[in-house]
Formats: C-alpha cells, structure tokens, sequence
C-alpha cells in the first residue's frame, strides 16, 4: 500500500459558511484552522492547501469565556523605541473592526510560512450578517451543534 499524496491540481475545495452568532473565539478558531489546513479530509497532504474557503459572518457578536473580555490584550510594535501599544478585546470588539478578534485566533492557529499565508487568505471573515459570496453557494456548517461547549450566552 502506498501512501497518498495530494496535487494541487487534483484538490476540490468546498464553500464552507459558518455564522459565529454566541460561538466561543477559541473553539470557533480551532474548527476553522482544521478546515482550512485540510486536516478534517482523508485526503490531507502537509505540504498543499487542500483545505475549504471558510466564510464567518456575525463575528462581532462571538463571545469569549471567563474574564478575557476585559483581561485579554493584543499588542502590536509600531517599530520605534518604546512603541509597543496594547488593546484589550474588549475594545476591539466594540470598536471599527470586532471581525479582528476572531481572524487573530485562526491566524496564530495556522503554521507561519508561505503555506500559511496561503491558506489564511481562503478565509473571508464579516461582522454582520450580509457576505458577498453567495454565487459560491456555500455550505452552512452549525458548529454550535458539534458541541455543547462551543457556545455561550454572552
């Protein structure tokens, strides 16, 4: 028996739309990193993107457990001496862009490298409920039904 290896040219990928209404940010970006690697199918290959194009809507009304609404901070260097900035998530979640919050859980779930980025850009993430890809016809996905624990009331 041999092993298989995936080709490019012979991967199908799928349409996979998932509504993050009361979701959980961790166990939302655990599903959505599998699906977009490829890991979920019996055909996964580490070294091709084989994974879905996956689409979030309502991503700014996810939820995040315990107190990391208010102690969770995401950083980032501006590059001069001493310019390192700090956002809670809660602040990000009622600022410009709430959908920023879940693109950094998939993102640091996804290998750094130029496969990566590859399969990072096959993610399409809105924060209200209207999206532009209905002529892929995508597969809705209830994630809230994989497990008990995936929701929360916020």
């Amino acid at each position: 028996m041999k092993t298989f290896s995936a080709k490019p040219a012979e991967v199908n990928k799928k349409w996979v739309l998932i509504d993050a209404k009361g979701l959980v940010v961790g166990r939302l970006a655990t599903l959505v990193a599998m699906r977009l690697r490829g890991k979920h199918l019996p055909t996964y290959t580490p070294h091709v993107d084989c994974g879905d194009n996956v689409i979030i809507i309502n991503a700014a009304q996810v939820v995040l457990t315990g107190r990391k609404r208010d102690q969770k901070f995401y950083y980032n260097h501006t590059g001069f001496i001493g310019g390192i900035k700090e956002r809670s998530a809660k602040s990000i979640l009622e600022g410009r862009f709430p959908e920023r919050v879940v693109e950094k859980a998939v993102e640091r779930m996804i290998p750094r490298g130029p496969l990566g980025r590859v399969q990072l850009g096959n993610l399409r993430v809105y924060a209200g409920a209207e999206h532009p890809h209905e002529a892929q016809q995508p597969e809705t996905l209830d994630v809230a039904s994989l497990n008990r624990k995936n929701t929360r009331a916020a």
